[in-house]
């Protein structure tokens, strides 16, 4: 029978101790899960296939099993971002600003762990490890609950790293897999303000917001990407056909992928035809308002778009289209619509890219750019646990600084009030 209250409370403890820990403690317990990662690397692929097979029994979307798949190549890009994180700066004990007050007190702005870190994600495997070392090397214990599509491989990944963690001198219970898949154990764990400092969900819109409106625990809401591209009058017609090919097909089922394509209408007829070649190669369907539909009228898998298409994140082969008259309706477009993860635009008017940039609502806003670059390493951060679509604490990519909270240490010399 699990207990979610004394996994808590073992998490906790197991907190108090990894917060007193070195930086070399630290990097050596990372290098450990890396290289026993290396090791079990079959055993991984074996829970895997277990996981995969359950999904194609269910009928999941295809889009839905590449998410939950492993393979060599994937494990070796954990692998690398484990080790990456060794290389990183420890984001603890930083001082980040300093004064000596009138009175001679001196007062510090420290950087500390934020505690016991929980985890709700859903299907990406790879989420267990990403955040399981982000906490560690941030010097957070963690608490996580993933999806029951993959729970044979998050348990076979749990343990691998438990046992690795150990073996550096730390306790196991810095990562803790709840390895239940109740619902009321997610209840439950929402409601563990005793234990857990926040909570970060990651998955759909559904699980996002069942998170935010039932935990006690603070949230940090993330990944909800309902991500836009718009093709200015201006843009490089080759670099604009490029970008909307990669933004939306290079792995559709992940939350940075391009959702909606809006295109400038004095450049709709050039480039539209051209976006279509490279969406009929992936067989990804285009839902067009009224004006995209006449320019690709006749071609396969182009369908009239709805209100509902605008505001949905598909993860999937399917892309909204609309035409617009200006910068300024496309930016409108997107603040109504967006889920505040990331936006770009393609342009050669320098106006228009700083309009841009400077008004849209989101956390990431590129300029020339795929939107599939918002993430943690490729941003430089190592891995990431999640990128936070909100304004408080965190926003975009999440790596180790965002794992911190501060404390102000004041050095006197027997000053009173």
């Amino acid at each position: 029978m699990i207990n979610i209250e004394q996994i808590g409370l073992r998490a906790k403890e197991a907190s108090k101790i990894l917060a007193s820990k070195s930086t070399k403690v630290k990097n050596d317990a990372l290098l450990n899960i890396a290289a026993a990662i290396e090791e079990n690397r079959e055993a991984i692929i074996e829970s895997n296939k277990i996981d995969i097979k359950k999904a194609v029994e269910t009928n999941y979307k295809a889009a839905f099993i590449e998410r939950l798949t492993l393979n060599d190549k994937r494990i070796d890009d954990i692998i690398k971002a484990v080790r990456y994180l060794v290389e990183l700066d420890d984001p603890c004990g930083k001082t980040l600003s300093g004064t000596t007050r009138p009175n001679g007190l001196i007062i510090n702005k420290v950087t500390i762990p934020l505690g016991v870190i929980g985890m709700i994600y859903e299907s990406r495997p790879n989420v267990t490890v990403d955040a399981a070392t982000l906490c560690l090397k941030a010097g957070n214990a963690c608490v996580l609950r993933g999806g029951k599509e993959t729970i044979n491989t998050n348990k076979t990944l749990a343990d691998i790293m438990r046992e690795a963690i150990q073996k550096a001198g730390l306790p196991q219970d810095c990562i803790i897999l709840i390895e239940s898949t109740d619902r009321e154990h997610t209840n439950q764990l929402m409601k563990l303000n005793a234990y857990i400092d926040v909570l970060i969900p990651r998955g759909s819109g559904r699980l996002i917001h069942a998170v935010i409106e039932n935990s006690t625990v603070p949230v940090i809401a993330t990944g909800l990407g309902n991500c836009h591209t718009y093709i200015d009058y201006n843009a490089d017609i080759d670099m604009a056909v490029s970008i909307a090919d990669n933004a939306k097909n290079s792995r559709p089922s992940v939350c940075n992928a391009m959702e909606t394509l809006l295109v400038h209408r004095d450049i709709a007829k050039k480039v539209l035809p051209l976006i279509k070649v490279k969406m009929d190669e992936h067989n990804t369907e285009m839902r067009c308002c009224p004006l995209s539909l006449e320019i690709l009228k006749g071609g396969k898998n182009v369908v009239p778009a709805t209100e509902e298409d605008y505001a949905t994140e598909y993860e999937d082969y399917i892309l909204a289209v609309k035409i617009v008259s200006d910068v300024d309706e496309a930016i409108a477009h997107i603040n109504k619509y967006a889920t505040a993860h990331s936006e770009a635009i393609v342009t050669n008017d320098y106006e228009n890219s700083r309009k841009f940039t400077s008004l849209i609502d989101s956390s990431t806003v590129y300029v020339n750019a795929s939107t599939r670059f918002t993430d943690g390493g490729e941003f430089g951060l190592g891995a990431e646990i999640g990128i936070s679509t909100q304004k408080l604490h965190a926003r975009g990519p999440m790596g180790l600084d965002a794992l911190t909270t501060v404390k102000y240490i004041i050095q006197g010399s027997g000053q009173i009030r």
